[in-house]
């Protein structure tokens, strides 16, 4: 297989507006039309086997995901500890994010992404054995979270980073809203077979299992053809950072992206943590019912995402982000006052919605007007806003949901979206104006 990136020690420098696009040889039949359009990124040769993979790797993820909420719930049946499951797993990326995007505009990208899908099927079988031999602690389901957060850190924006070179910059749109298809039709799949799968053999085989889906994703990453991403000249490592800051600096339309995506994950922070709270505690529903709970959420982000995917321009993205932002606080107002379970269901599918369409627009949007230089760099900051905030806004949200309780702590986040969404409404036209001078230059 050919080397899909650059060595390390040094830095790519494409001319900021040089169109990219996947070889010829990698493109399968011409661009389709009706409503195959809505897929049109499949027809890259790589994509189609990246998302293969992913597919079957992501319904594992899911299902540890519920898994390893539920061990901590069962194991101490504390909100805050619940919460921090999620602080554990998601820290990392805050900490070490900006390492994470020099690492991936420095090395191989593909490499980055290899290597962490090795060690996430370590980790996973290692929570398996402590779990399935009876010897799992609240401390060691902390530590692996963490160790699973670092490797997250830096495969995030070194796999973002291979996207358009996968599919060109006309199919980027596509292939991220795609690849969020596959991510939440796992999370639907994932959760629900994870709670019947608690039930029934307990929470240890979900991690086997887990360990077992990253052989589709490893088998799938050695069979990509890969064009080269061209020559490097050198750099030291600080000097790398700080010029992604300054370009960061200089870039309005990019900071209001990244700070209103931010605001709006941790605002969705406390409902996502308090989650196993809200399906037992509140509603009496166990652990089938945070499997539903989570599969709503995943269903409503697919449904989302796939309307994204028939956009082929980029200009009415930045109205997509606010309409998204605006939804995300009513919902999340609505879950914390919903009186019965149903209601609550909606509300969390609705923000399933909102919140994959706003990810993936804004995802988009920053891709779209950044040279690819710096890519790997701005992925990471995306990644930041929506991984690496998400452990605050879970342990703040489980703090005070110890003194306030679950629902208004929700309550309070869902007024803190609503705030931002007012916020970023102010620079809409900015943002609309760089989306259009983007796509008439490339």
């Amino acid at each position: 297989m050919p080397e899909p990136a650059a060595g390390p020690g040094a830095l790519p420098t494409p001319p900021e507006n040089q169109a990219i696009v996947a070889q010829p040889d990698e493109t399968g039949p011409a661009l389709p039309r009706g409503w195959l359009f809505t897929f049109r990124a499949l027809r890259h040769r790589n994509y189609r086997i990246f998302l293969s993979g992913q597919a079957v790797s992501l319904i594992g993820t899911w299902m540890q995901n519920v898994a390893q909420s539920w061990l901590i719930y069962r194991l101490t049946g504390s909100e805050l500890l619940v919460s921090l499951v999620g602080f554990f797993s998601h820290l990392p990326v805050l900490v070490v994010g900006p390492l994470a995007g020099m690492t991936a505009d420095r090395l191989s990208r593909f490499r980055i992404v290899l290597a962490a899908q090795i060690t996430f099927m370590a980790q996973a079988l290692l929570l398996a054995f402590v779990t399935l031999t009876g010897r799992v602690t609240a401390g060691q389901i902390f530590a692996l979270a963490a160790l699973w957060g670092v490797v997250h850190a830096f495969d995030v924006p070194a796999r973002q980073a291979l996207f358009i070179h996968m599919v060109g910059r006309e199919d980027l749109l596509n292939a991220i809203a795609l690849n969020s298809v596959v991510f939440n039709t796992a999370r639907v799949v994932g959760p629900a077979i994870g709670g019947l799968m608690i039930a029934a053999v307990g929470e240890g085989t979900c991690f086997l299992l887990n360990a077992a889906t990253f052989l589709a994703v490893i088998a799938s990453l050695m069979a990509l053809r890969l064009p080269p991403m061209g020559r490097v000249r050198p750099a030291s490592p600080w000097s790398h950072l700080r010029d992604g800051w300054r370009y960061l600096q200089g870039h309005r339309p990019v900071r209001a992206l990244l700070v209103a995506n931010a605001l709006a994950n941790v605002a969705r922070a406390p409902a996502v943590a308090l989650a196993p709270f809200f399906a037992d505690a509140i509603f009496r529903r166990g652990a089938g019912g945070l499997g539903v709970l989570t599969a709503a959420a995943g269903l409503g982000a697919v449904a989302g995402t796939l309307d994204l995917a028939r956009r082929s321009e980029t200009a009415g993205l930045p109205g997509v982000v606010l309409s998204s932002l605006l939804i995300t606080g009513v919902c999340l107002v609505l879950f914390a006052w919903a009186p019965w379970y149903g209601l609550a269901l909606a509300a969390y599918a609705l923000l399933g919605y909102s919140q994959m369409r706003q990810n993936a627009s804004t995802n988009t949007l920053v891709q779209t007007l950044i040279p690819d230089e710096y890519r790997g760099r701005m992925m990471a900051l995306f990644s930041m806003t929506v991984l690496g905030v998400m452990p605050l806004g879970q342990l703040v949200g489980g703090a005070i949901a110890e003194r306030v309780g679950a629902r208004a702590t929700v309550l309070l986040a869902g007024l803190l979206g609503l705030a931002g969404a007012l916020g970023y409404a102010r620079l809409t036209g900015l943002i609309r104006q760089a989306a259009e001078r983007s796509e008439a230059s490339s």
